[in-house]
């Protein structure tokens, strides 16, 4: 059940609060009597409703009495208070994260063979999409027909907004699609897709009918590579996210081969 205390209030000041509200026009004596908040706090709970703008006070009378603003304008001042006290929040967190990101980026050790994997079509897209927010300087990603078992409409959408995420940063983007995922993917993600990406010029996006399998290069030292099921090439399996320069390095020359020949996509 929603109380007062939801939107910052102490007990002592959501009871004063109510108190006042049946009462009408009271005193600090009437108030503390009505709420069961002792005298002596009963002054300065009042002043932090004050502060709160819940109370209005009429200081000609004696003694001071006291009327709790209407619950339509109490609640919506209450809510803004608690709606600044959350960007407040947000900003300070996002000056952390910045902070941190910074300090702890100096302490990563050189590259060195490592590999992960995620087993599954959620799974899956959720290691390609870390690993695409992972990337400093280059994304290359090659993409051919999409496995059945992910969705892609939502799948391609979490990539759009990575790739407009990396471009921020600074990170040059190339994409090599094959025309059947090209004509799988939901037409409001290309709507998405103009708006956010094409307009770069660090972006660039081409087609070639010989793409078959997908694989995903950041920073030219690791790779996301998509695992057919054996039962089944046709489904996807697994993401294996490995880091190895020497392998990567051999796939970049084969990227770099196909996207000569391949065209600048037009949709």
């Amino acid at each position: 059940m929603a109380t007062l205390r939801d939107l910052g209030l102490s007990e002592y000041e959501a009871r004063s609060y109510r108190a006042l509200l049946r009462l009408g026009p009271a005193t600090a004596k009437e108030l503390s009597r009505a709420s069961d908040v002792p005298m002596g706090r009963v002054y300065d709970v009042l002043n932090s409703l004050e502060q709160w703008g819940l109370v209005r006070s009429q200081a000609s009378s004696r003694p001071k009495k006291y009327i709790g603003v209407e619950p339509e304008t109490g609640l919506e001042r209450l809510l803004d208070d608690r709606k600044s006290e959350l960007e407040r929040k947000a900003k300070q967190y996002e000056s952390i994260v910045s902070e941190l990101s910074t300090e702890l980026d100096a302490h990563r050790p050189a590259d060195e063979q490592f590999w992960t994997a995620a087993v599954g079509a959620d799974e899956s897209a959720d290691l390609l999409v870390e690993r695409l927010a992972a990337a400093d300087q280059r994304l290359i990603m090659v993409i051919g027909t999409p496995s059945p078992q992910f969705d892609i409409g939502r799948v391609s959408q979490r990539v759009v907004d990575r790739l407009d995420e990396a471009l921020a940063r600074g990170v040059e983007v190339s994409l090599l699609l094959s025309p059947g995922l090209v004509d799988s993917i939901p037409e409001t993600v290309w709507d998405d897709y103009h708006g956010r990406l094409v307009t770069n010029d660090a972006f660039e996006a081409r087609v070639d009918d010989a793409i078959t399998g997908s694989f995903h290069l950041i920073d030219d030292v690791e790779v996301c590579l998509e695992v057919p099921n054996p039962l089944d090439p046709t489904q996807a399996f697994a993401m294996i996210a490995l880091t190895d320069p020497g392998f990567t390095s051999n796939l970049r020359e084969t990227f770099d081969r196909q996207w000569v020949d391949a065209e600048p996509l037009s949709l």
